[in-house]
Parts: structure tokens; sequence; C-alpha cells
């Protein structure tokens, strides 16, 4: 009687959650492994593949590489994103709540088309690259190789470093700040002493996610890198070479890209949780008008800041307008490259909408149902299955993609080279989304609503699908519109799942920026990108506000 009891509904759901990350996660990445460390020809065991990897220069260098481009992100998008935060959350800045939204779209777009863009602008024939040399008689370096890589990824992610650290100076009380500037403390000196060592685990929150996302990152490297690897792409060529490809090796050096970032998040978690404080904003901080130099130096900051992150944008929509033919560019503007993205793409474009939204539906769905038991339901099952959520952000896509090829392209589950392998990739990647978010809004709601209508004989799916699920709205949408906007954008996992008939607007992009197309990728791009900012507008209106919190 008491297992049966014990056996309720929603240690069922929670059971069968596992099972569904047993199969499409933990399975993957256990074959993965198996394929980096067994012999195909004899089935034995071996560790060939890794003795390969570092007896070779080529490869060690490609490591250093990666990690060269991914730190130098990092620091950059922090030392940038944090004053830039600072001054817009303490400093009355003109359009400050439109600023946050432009600096918030800036980063709504898959990196690559922000390195397309970089490419139009200052390649070796870009338009500011002739400008300058025809006009000015000045030569610009070309935006080429590793400083190209490291400027389209550092643009692309100071935002999340911005949005991560607007949230916590909101939840500072602006007391300690006034108790600062009693003693003489003032200006940069009171950011760096007092302001910076309170956000500080925000801070590296924030950074070890842009160090996940600049470390995993396909196709930068891959279109603006020029021969400068880095380990995603080493793993696409190796998965995906013209004789078939190495897939031992590309899974072994899959496995230490996932030690790696495994490593980095752990060391993470550990720093934060040692310096972490706990404040509560009972007089948050209020921006307060400035004058003089101060005034017009926090402005010209600021609206710098957004000239260049929104300029790669402005770039792709004007090219996107331009009579082209390939990578010719020929005088006056018209709708050809829509007229042919639709005609030429639109399988392409129906495929991210629809595969997109199913995605959509299962992540809705399981994050409802997981954000409820880990909140609701503690235990050692639920407590794992919370630790389970956040591999995806771990796993680098290419990975996984790879990861999802190996398990699942033979009987009884073969699934690879269909639609539904890329709904399974969306769905784990970017499912952990509307779980944390959904998780958080739980958090914050009593669960005496929820007893109360147990008390009054409502059963316990009634009054989950009654009580708790309203309450669980906001955060469950705002979640769902950001996972939906990392679907559409996404390129690392899909690039290795699809084919022709599961192609998707980010692989169409990429391709026909690879063939030359340039004005059929800029209409692709603009139309991805206002599809984004549609996301972006309902997310606003479902939460009654103009931002993201993270």
């Amino acid at each position: 009687m008491s297992r049966r009891k014990n056996l309720d509904i929603w240690t069922v759901v929670t059971l069968l959650v596992w099972c569904l990350y047993i199969l499409f996660m933990f399975f993957p990445l256990f074959n993965l492994f198996k394929s980096s460390v067994v012999d195909p020809q004899t089935g034995t065991f071996t560790m060939a593949y890794f003795q390969r990897f570092f007896s070779k220069k080529y490869y060690m260098n490609t490591i250093g590489n990666s990690f060269k481009v991914t730190l130098c992100v990092t620091v950059l998008a922090v030392v940038i994103a944090t004053p830039l935060a600072y001054v817009i959350t303490t400093i009355k800045i003109k359009g400050a709540e439109w600023i946050r939204v432009l600096i918030l779209i800036s980063s709504m777009s898959a990196p690559f088309i922000g390195a397309y863009s970089w490419i139009l602008m200052f390649g070796r024939n870009g338009s500011f690259t002739n400008l300058f040399k025809h006009v000015f008689g000045i030569q610009v370096p070309d935006i080429y190789g590793f400083k190209g890589i490291v400027v389209v990824l550092t643009l692309q992610l100071i935002p999340l470093v911005f949005t991560y650290v607007s949230g916590a100076l909101k939840n500072m009380d602006n007391s300690l700040l006034e108790a600062a500037e009693s003693m003489n403390c003032t200006g940069i000196r009171k950011m760096c002493k007092v302001t910076i060592p309170l956000i500080l685990p925000t801070i590296l929150a924030a950074a070890i996610l842009v160090f996940m996302r600049a470390l995993a990152d396909f196709g930068t490297p891959m279109l603006i890198g020029e021969g400068y690897k880095t380990i995603p792409v080493l793993v696409y060529n190796e998965f995906m070479g013209e004789n078939g490809g190495d897939v031992g090796f590309a899974s072994a050096i899959s496995i230490m890209t996932i030690l790696f970032t495994t490593a980095a998040f752990l060391l993470q978690k550990v720093v934060s949780k040692k310096l972490s404080y706990s404040q509560g904003a009972l007089n948050p901080i209020q921006a307060e008008k400035a004058a003089g130099i101060k005034n017009a130096a926090a402005h010209i900051f600021v609206y710098a800041y957004l000239l260049i992150a929104l300029l790669p944008q402005f770039c792709i929509i004007e090219t996107s307008f331009r009579n082209t033919e390939g990578i010719v560019f020929k005088a006056g503007h018209s709708l050809g490259s829509y007229v042919s993205a639709f005609s030429k793409m639109g399988l392409a474009i129906r495929n991210s909408l629809t595969l997109g939204m199913i995605a959509l539906v299962f992540i809705v769905f399981l994050s409802v149902l997981i954000a409820y038991v880990t909140v609701r339901r503690p235990g050692i099952l639920t407590g794992g299955l919370d630790i389970s959520t956040m591999f995806p952000y771990i796993v680098p896509g290419s990975v996984l993609g790879i990861s999802l090829i190996t398990a699942f392209n033979q009987k009884p589950l073969m699934i690879a080279g269909t639609a539904a392998i890329i709904v399974v990739a969306f769905t784990i990647k970017r499912m952990p989304y509307t779980i944390r978010s959904s998780a958080a809004i739980l958090r914050q709601t009593g669960i005496s609503v929820e007893e109360a209508s147990l008390s009054l004989g409502a059963s316990k799916i009634k009054t989950f699908f009654r009580v708790t699920l309203p309450m669980m709205g906001a955060g469950v949408i705002s979640g769902a519109i950001m996972s939906w906007i990392t679907i559409i954008t996404e390129l690392s996992s899909s690039i290795l799942l699809y084919t022709g008939k599961t192609k998707t607007m980010t692989i169409a992009i990429y391709s026909e920026v690879i063939r030359g197309n340039y004005g059929i990728a800029a209409a692709l791009s603009t139309i991805l990108t206002v599809i984004t900012i549609c996301s972006i507008f309902i997310l606003f209106k479902v939460t009654g506000t103009r931002e993201i919190s993270m």
C-alpha cells in the first residue's frame, strides 16, 4: 500500500521524463564516448584516437585557438557590458528604455550572420573597405581570421552579459552605494570597490555562458576564420570528411570538449558560491541625471556602442534590397533578392517555422512538468533531474549533433536523416530556457493556493491545470519565446543533421553565403531578423515589460 501511495502521478511523470533524458541525451553521449574508445574494426578498447590528437601539433593548436578566442571574447564582453549596464542603470540616458530593447535585438541573430555582415562591410571588397581606400586613401585591415572572430562574437555576446548585470544591479540596495559616497568613494572607484564585488557572482555566471557559446560557435570561424581553425570547425571537418569522415576521432575531440566545458562550468559554480552575497533591494538603484562631461561621456559611450552593435543589422537589411548577382552588386535597389529567397528557399523557411514550432510544443510541455516536479516535489530523483537539465548548456551544438547521429543511425530507433532528429536536437538544446523561466516564477509563488485547492477536494491533476499552470503562465511564455528565438537562429547541430528536405533558414543562409549569393542570403537574414523582432515584442506584450530578465 505504501508503495502505491508513493508512486503517485508526479512520481510517474518524473520517471517518464528521466527516461526521455536517458534516451535522447545520456544514451547519445554514452554512445559518443563509446565511439571514441572502441576500434570500429576489432571492437576492442583503444586510446588511439586520443593519442592521435595529442601527438599532432595541428590539433593542439586548434585547442589553443579555441581557448584564445573564447577567453578574449569572454573578457571583452564582460569589460564592455559591465560598465554599459552600470551607466544605463545609474545615469539617466535619453531613450534608455528603447536602448535596452535595441541592445537586445542586436544579439538576437545567429553569430555567423554577424560574421557575414562584417564581411560585407570590412571584407577585402567590403563597402567600408572600398570607401576608406578610394575616398581617404586608407587601407583598412581586413576582418578575417582571429580578430574577425573575436569582434563578431564579442558584439554578439555583450547583450547577454548586459542583461545579467542589469538584473543584478536592479536587485542591489542603493544604500550601499550611498554609504560608499559618504566615505568619498565615488565614480569609477565606487564601481570597482563596491558595485563589482557585490555583483561578481552574476558577472561570473554571465561570463561562463559567454565562454560556452563562444567555444561552441561553428558558423563564425567557418565563415570568417580563413584557416583559423577552432574546435567546432575541427569536429565538423573530421566528421564530414571527404572520405566519409572519421567518426571515432570526431567523437574523441567531442568528449574532450565536453570535459573542458564541464570543468569550466563547475569552476564557475564553486567560485560563485564562495563569492555570493545575500542582499535585498529595499532601496533600489535609481538612474539620476548627470551633468557636464560625465553626462556627455555617458551618452557618447552608450550611443557609440549601440551604433556599432546595430551596424551589422543595418548592413544586412540594406544589402537585401540591392540589385545583386552573386557577389556582384549592381546599381539600384529592388525586391529581387526577396523574390528569389521565397521561390528558391521557401522550403527552408517553412522547415524553420514548422520544425521550430513542433520542437517548441515539446519544450513547453516537458518544461512545465520538469519545472513543477523539481520545485514542488524535491527529492533525489527530481534533484538529479534538475542537474540534468543543465547538461545542454555544457554540450556544444556540434557535439550534440554528432552524438545524436551516432546513436540513432540504426534500428530500432533510426531517425538520423529525418526531421525527427532535428526536432530532438532543438528540444534538448533549447529547453533549459523555458525550464529555468518556469521554475523561477514557480519559486516566487506560494504553495498555499494549491494546498487550498487540494483541501477542497480537487485532484492533483485538476489542481495543476486549474491553479498551478495559470500561475506559471508568464514564466512559461517568456521562456518559450527565448527558446523559440534560439531555435530559429540555431546552426551548430542542424548543420550536421539536415538533409535536402529538412534544410532550415540558418543552413540556407550559410549555404548561400558560401556560394556567394549575397543578395539571397541577406534577404533570408532579414526575414529571420523580422521574425526574431516580432517574437521579442510578443514577449514584451505578454510580460508587460521591455526587458528580458535572466
